[in-house]
């Protein structure tokens, strides 16, 4: 019997122990796994944290954006007069006058009479000082890159050439020598010629020879549709030439706005004429232009009102004639300076078949001698597609004088 008991006892005694480690086992495991979690919720509570700064600090930027939504519109205002004691007098646009008080956390030198600033509408106190208002169609006047166009490349103008740089660039790039003589630079210098013949290129020329701003206008443009549009054209024109400076300011076919004044004109006829008019008070103001130099060009001087072409407006008259044999003779070589042309061309014969003809025709004869040995597949450009050019564009223009004198119209 104690046998028995005995071995009963060690029986259960190994399950017990079989038991235990089972339950040591299990209870491992269950440690892993809750130390797994715990290590995960870590990792997850990290970043819930980082989201909720993330929010935090997008809620602050949204209340921010409302608050400023919700803050009052500002008000614009010109500034007139400044006075003592940091005082300014300002014309809002609603149209009072106020006397204000100016914040030394602005620049005094960026605020003068003519500046826009922005108003509390409250306190009226300048909140920021706002730049000059422009019209983007004057803006896009400004020539940003300079055009490649020299004086070499001007050919039978040599003339034109010296008095242009004199009256141009000299004011620009050697001022002390007019201060030594004591008089005052030409202001203004008027090309006048036939069409084709250098004057735009002359000002393209002076634009790439000097560091000066250069804006360049069609006269065209200041014709507009509504009363006063084009006087205020002329004035932010002349505005941004002062705030460029040195700067050159290039009126082409200035004859579209310059034209004499009648006494019988139509409604139109006369918002010409103000636009005029405003051309003719900046350029000869009671303020300087400071170094704002002015070239103008024009096909027909003749019908040019006399109030623009007196001294002080115009100082300079430039006349650009058609070229004469040697200056054709210049103009071609330069047209040809890139060309494959064969041995036998003759560039002195071009030049004496094409008396009366402008720079530009030249070019388009050189163009169309090209054109013609392109269009048999040669390489090189002979003396017959020379003669063919010039009969072609000298032809054409001989024909379109024909039809003028008899007064056809055509297209």
């Amino acid at each position: 019997i104690m046998e028995d008991m005995t071995k009963n006892i060690m029986k259960k005694t190994e399950d017990l122990k079989k038991e235990i480690k089972l339950l040591k086992e299990e209870n491992t495991k269950t440690k892993r796994n809750l130390m797994w979690k715990v290590r995960k919720l870590e990792k997850d509570k990290v970043l819930v944290e980082n989201e909720k700064m993330r929010l935090d600090r997008e809620v602050k930027s949204l209340r921010g954006e409302i608050e400023r939504f919700r803050s009052p519109p500002l008000v614009v205002a010109t500034v007139t007069e400044v006075l003592e004691d940091g005082k300014l007098v300002v014309k809002s646009s609603t149209g009072p006058h106020f006397v204000i008080g100016f914040s030394r956390l602005f620049d005094t030198e960026s605020i003068e009479p003519g500046s826009r600033v922005a108003l509390n509408q409250q306190t009226f106190s300048i909140v920021n000082v706002l730049p000059s208002e422009k019209d983007p169609l004057i803006t896009g006047m400004e020539v940003e890159e300079k055009p490649e166009v020299s004086y070499e490349e001007i050919g039978g103008l040599e003339e034109q050439v010296v008095e242009i740089k004199e009256t141009v660039e000299l004011p620009l790039k050697k001022p002390e020598l007019f201060a030594n003589i004591g008089i005052e630079p030409p202001k203004g210098v008027l090309l006048y010629g036939p069409p084709g013949t250098g004057k735009t290129l002359l000002a393209k020329a002076v634009a790439n020879e000097t560091n000066a701003t250069f804006i360049k206008i069609v006269a065209s443009e200041f014709v507009k549709k509504y009363i006063g549009e084009g006087a205020r054209l002329v004035r932010g024109v002349f505005e941004l030439a002062k705030e460029k400076a040195p700067s050159i300011i290039f009126i082409d076919e200035i004859d579209a706005i310059a034209a004499k004044r009648l006494k019988s004109s139509t409604s139109g006829d006369r918002e010409v004429q103000r636009t005029l008019m405003q051309l003719l008070a900046e350029m000869d103001g009671f303020e300087s232009r400071g170094d704002v130099g002015i070239v103008a060009a024009t096909n027909r001087p003749d019908i040019l009102d006399p109030a623009l072409l007196r001294p002080g407006r115009f100082d300079r008259f430039i006349e650009v004639p058609i070229p004469n044999e040697d200056g054709r003779m210049e103009i071609l070589k330069i047209h040809t300076s890139a060309m494959s042309l064969d041995e036998e061309v003759d560039i002195r014969l071009v030049a004496s078949l094409t008396e009366g003809g402008s720079g530009a025709d030249l070019k388009a004869i050189c163009t169309e001698a090209g054109m013609f040995a392109i269009r048999e597949e040669r390489s090189t450009v002979t003396m017959n597609d020379f003669m063919d050019a010039t009969d072609k564009i000298v032809g054409l223009e001989r024909e379109e004088e024909v039809k003028r004198e008899a007064g056809v119209m055509y297209g």
